[in-house]
């Protein structure tokens, strides 16, 4: 018996270690035919990331999208190298004084980068990239072998009390517009109102907004529900004659924050045959606690921009706060961040928990009414994906969940796609009409 039991001894711990090693090799073998298996869907999909940020001195030497040592994000090097085949470049105007002088200014810094992404696309890389006007052009532009340039506008601010500047800035090539940002505005109620602002203003989207988003239908842009309040949303949503978006939200019911879109607003859109974009933005993504020598920082740099103290972590209070700032104190106050970020970071966002959002938004209101964008180069990126060259984890995390390529394509732009179609056919209706 005592024989019996030392051989047993002697050989179980070799068959244990065997099993633990074929285990291992099962499990990484299934791991190298799951990311062979999402590169190759990831290579066939026309994917679209619906909000990626510039620098008001992009497409210049400063800050040149094709320089390979450019830290950006986004690059036309990143994209090439993670497969991400469009992107919506932003017209991002933070909210000012609602004056004759402040319309002007917000005008004017719009122009300008407008006149940045067209120089990109037309004058600096017209071989690696080109703006797309329609829906069909992504697909044709794609064909050709070149990255594409969509262009989306943050906040309405710009536009003033003129209604005519829609037809301009669809003639530069805007295709969605932000109707608010942080701060309400002229068009509606902001999701992040400033301070001493009332939590409502016009409780909802204003007379003038009504007006603003009839014109949008008419021209063929895009109407975005991304920024503004609950209440604004679901009104967009009823007096839209197309489809809207929300081009870079989360869900709220996997983290409460006021820029995440609640299951009442997410089934609205549903209701609308719109689309939510779910964002990588880790404090979008995730609730995370900050460290005391974080929020020592954080305080520093308030000081130092002259911010009023609150609490918070990576954007948070300071949000509203920066609505005041220059393009040119924006931009530094964005490289100070950074620093802090490298110095005390919070704790990991990963795609996993991104595509949490996913998964939260599919059940609830289907998969042809979800997309994904990640605001890089103004405040997005995860654990990752943290620039356009690690595109391909998403799809990777995708196909870990099971969904199809079918699924991945809408996910990854064919809805987007559907939707901007959608509301160019209202545009051609409209206009027949006239």
């Amino acid at each position: 018996m005592k024989r019996v039991l030392s051989v047993l001894i002697t050989f179980a711990p070799v068959w244990t270690f065997n099993t633990v090693v074929a285990r291992q090799s099962n499990a990484t073998s299934s791991e190298t035919e799951l990311i062979a298996k999402a590169r190759t869907i990831h290579e066939r999909l026309i994917n679209i990331d619906t909000h990626d940020d510039i620098s008001t001195d992009f497409a210049t030497e400063k800050d040149d999208p094709g320089a390979p040592e450019n830290k950006r994000q986004v690059t036309l090097a990143k994209m090439k190298e993670g497969g991400l085949k469009a992107g919506f470049f932003i017209v991002f105007v933070g909210q000012g004084e609602r004056t004759p002088a402040g319309y002007d200014t917000a005008y004017t810094q719009a122009v300008r980068k407008f006149d940045a992404i067209h120089r990109m696309a037309e004058k600096m890389y017209p071989d690696r990239i080109e703006i797309a006007y329609k829906a069909d052009d992504v697909a044709r532009i794609v064909k050709s072998g070149k990255l594409v340039a969509c262009i989306g506008i943050e906040n309405g601010w710009p536009i003033g009390k003129d209604l005519t500047k829609l037809k301009e800035f669809h003639t530069r090539g805007g295709r969605y517009i932000t109707l608010s940002h942080n701060r309400h505005n002229d068009i509606c109620d902001s999701a992040n109102p400033g301070e001493g602002e009332p939590a409502e203003e016009h409780h909802g989207v204003s007379e003038f907004g009504k007006q603003v988003i009839a014109e949008m239908n008419r021209l063929g842009i895009m109407v975005d529900v991304s920024h503004i309040s609950k209440k604004s949303a679901l009104d967009a949503m009823k007096l839209s004659k197309a489809p809207v978006i929300a081009s870079h939200s989360g869900a709220r019911a996997v983290n409460d924050n006021a820029r995440n879109l609640d299951d009442e607003t997410l089934l609205a859109l549903k209701q609308n045959e719109g689309v939510v974009q779910c964002v990588a933005l880790g404090e979008f993504v995730k609730a995370r606690p900050v460290s005391p020598e974080r929020q020592s920082a954080l305080s520093s740099l308030r000081k130092e921009f002259g911010l009023p103290e609150a609490t918070g972590g990576r954007g948070g209070g300071f949000r509203q706060a920066m609505q005041s700032f220059t393009e040119e104190q924006l931009t530094k106050f964005r490289g100070r961040m950074r620093e802090v970020d490298s110095l005390y970071p919070l704790p990991p966002v990963t795609v996993a928990e991104f595509v949490n959002h996913i998964d939260h938004a599919v059940k609830l209101i289907g998969v042809d009414h979800v997309g994904i964008s990640s605001d890089f180069d103004g405040g997005g990126g995860i654990t990752g994906w943290n620039n356009a060259a690690e595109t391909m984890n998403v799809t990777v995390e995708l196909v870990r969940r099971g969904y199809s390529e079918n699924d991945i394509a809408k996910l990854w732009g064919g809805n987007l796609l559907r939707v901007w179609r959608a509301v160019e056919k209202v545009s051609t209706a409209m206009q027949k009409k006239m």
